[in-house]
């Protein structure tokens, strides 16, 4: 085991480490999806707390903020999924793609495009037909339609299409994905 390393600091560079320039706050790469998810965590963050504090200080729960904050998890994923999509962090296996000639590994990344694209068409599809089939139910301790959170599910199958749109664009324009060349797609700065 290593000792730990301190370097002496002065009172006074301690207190000039207090002024430096602060990094500019760039918001712009945010999208909608962003902003979305973001709201819904924190009333799903809300109703979780709810739930906690009237079950074990009150010793009073409220049944609604379990139903409340598990729809919320439903949406927060769905909705969040886009985000995925347009920043292409979902799953994906790219070791093949390494021993591919670059003409085959193209073909194949622009099929996988395709297939992604078509795939969240056809769920947007399932799912309205779906919100169709269930209409009039309503949720289990709140008297609101069940479709509201089916729809929440339809919103992030539609932008999760529109991403993939997007996403086969640029991928289309630039002449490669993430998946052939995955290192083209790192950032810098690790969070």
């Amino acid at each position: 085991m290593t000792p730990e390393v301190h370097t002496k600091v002065s009172a006074e560079e301690l207190a000039h480490t207090f002024e430096e320039q602060t990094p500019e706050v760039d918001l712009s790469q945010y999208a909608i999806e962003d902003w979305a998810c973001l709201v819904l965590f924190w009333v799903m963050a809300f109703a979780v707390f709810l739930q906690f504090f009237t079950r074990y200080v009150l010793n009073d729960s409220l049944a609604w903020t379990e139903e409340i904050a598990t729809y919320c998890l439903v949406a927060v994923v769905f909705v969040g999924s886009a985000m995925c999509v347009r920043l292409g962090r979902h799953i994906q296996v790219d070791l093949i793609f390494r021993y591919l000639p670059a003409g085959v590994a193209r073909i194949l990344a622009t099929a996988i495009d395709a297939l992604r694209t078509a795939f969240f068409a056809y769920a947007a599809y399932l799912v309205w037909e779906f919100i169709k089939i269930v209409e009039g139910e309503t949720m289990t301790t709140v008297m609101l339609p069940k479709n509201l959170i089916y729809g929440c599910v339809l919103v992030g199958f539609v932008m999760m299409f529109i991403r993939s749109v997007q996403v086969s664009i640029e991928n289309w324009r630039r002449g490669f994905s993430i998946l052939e060349r995955p290192e083209a797609f790192e950032t810098a700065s690790t969070i």
